[in-house]
């Protein structure tokens, strides 16, 4: 009998995924274990593996076709065998484990090689470019975590391989006419680019600037991120985690930027779920770091570890990632100083972390050397105005200049 490929449950709230890609086609053969078919669920993108080993029967999901939890995807069996879809039962979508039985598991993406069977770790989006380019992944050299291939080594594998050029000593060499290439917008890609969209569309966007001094706190972040690896801690005591518990704290005491504007109602939360935006080969998610008011410094640098540890390992839950209250993104790493992030929607607020710089200022009637950090504040309008919102920025950088308030 025929077994069916379905919908698997990622995550606790996951109710439906999409199919990104189909990695096996009609009447091929695939293994038990073998990755069929990638799914993006939120902002993840996943494998799914053959529940057994057959033939490829029938294929009942498109490319880019949105399917709920428990749903037949396909059917694997033995060649020639019948498909009886009459004789599908609904799934239960309320079961925490998802699909029992023949269903087929969800793992994290570990793409295949487009050549061989031979496995190789690359980025969905990183495989699918050299599929299109006809580049080996054998030939690539990943530069990702743990050796992982992204897009960048593709491009750059194709920017370095020679270009064989027709000699033609009497004619003028020909200038091909310039062309574009159409990509269909899938999986992770496509979520950010609606979420996005809305976010601007119903929300009334402004943004602020400023800079901090924090020449202080990143002598006390130096010294402290000094002594925690002499305990040979795996993780770092960041400048991330310092910004994440000024933040913190700031809302604790403005407490409408810890809001959202959900259907003409202002919702101010009682706790604080910070978002912590991360950027990824495929794009960008943003993980949750629940009840971050009742963390440390300390504590906070931890978790922000971890989390972002799992969001590079593509190991995030889509219940890692709701239910945030006000969010951080950072920049700084690229160079940028200020920019103008948009919303997390429905939240009424966003930081913006920018790349620190040296700079002299005039301070008591004297030149000195000061360290500065830019910060851009976006926030909703229509739940905060200019005034309150510049005061809340203006206390995350009162504690970001004064560092020992933070350690109290």
């Amino acid at each position: 009998m025929a077994e069916k490929v379905v919908m698997p449950k990622f995550g606790m709230s996951m109710k439906e995924g999409t199919v990104a890609e189909w990695l096996k086609r009609e009447n091929e053969p695939v293994k038990k274990g073998e990755p069929i078919a990638t799914i993006s669920s939120e902002k993840l993108t996943n494998e799914l593996e053959a529940p057994a080993s057959g033939i490829v029967l029938k294929i009942t999901a498109d490319v880019d076709e949105t399917i709920n939890v428990g749903t037949t995807l396909a059917y694997i069996g033995e060649e020639g065998e019948d498909v009886n879809d009459n004789s599908e039962e609904p799934a239960n979508q309320n079961s925490s484990e998802g699909s029992q039985g023949s269903a087929a598991v969800m793992t994290q993406a570990k793409p295949a090689a487009v050549t061989d069977t031979k496995r190789v770790k690359i980025s969905p989006a990183a495989k699918k470019m050299a599929k299109i380019n006809n580049v080996s992944i054998n030939e690539l050299k990943g530069t990702g975590p743990q050796g992982r291939i992204t897009k960048q080594d593709v491009q750059d594998y194709m920017d370095s391989a020679p270009r064989i050029e027709e000699e033609d000593n009497n004619e003028e060499p020909v200038i091909s006419e310039k062309t574009s290439k159409a990509v269909s917008v899938r999986g992770m890609r496509k979520v950010i680019a609606e979420r996005m969209h809305q976010s601007l569309k119903e929300s009334a966007q402004l943004t602020i600037m400023r800079k901090a001094d924090i020449t202080e706190l990143l002598a006390i972040q130096k010294q402290a991120k000094s002594e925690l690896q002499s305990t040979g801690s795996d993780f770092s005591l960041t400048l991330t985690a310092f910004i994440a518990k000024a933040t913190v704290l700031a809302l604790k005491k403005h407490k409408a930027a810890n809001s959202s504007y959900i259907n003409d109602e202002i919702h101010t939360y009682h706790q604080i779920h910070l978002g912590l935006a991360t950027s990824l080969d495929e794009g960008l998610v943003v993980p949750v770091l629940f009840n971050a008011d009742n963390h440390s410094v300390l504590s906070l640098a931890e978790n922000i570890y971890s989390l972002s540890q799992k969001a590079r390992d593509n190991q995030l839950s889509s219940d890692d990632m709701k239910g945030s209250t006000f969010t951080i993104t950072n920049l700084g790493a690229s160079g940028i100083e200020y920019f103008t992030p948009i919303l997390n929607s429905p939240e009424a607020g966003i930081l913006g972390v920018g790349a620190y710089q040296k700079n002299l200022v005039l301070r008591d009637g004297e030149v000195q050397e000061r360290t500065e950090l830019p910060l851009s504040l976006t926030f909703d309008h229509r739940v905060l105005d200019g005034d309150p919102a510049s005061s809340f920025l203006t206390d995350i950088i009162c504690y970001l200049e004064h560092p020992y308030q933070m350690l109290l």
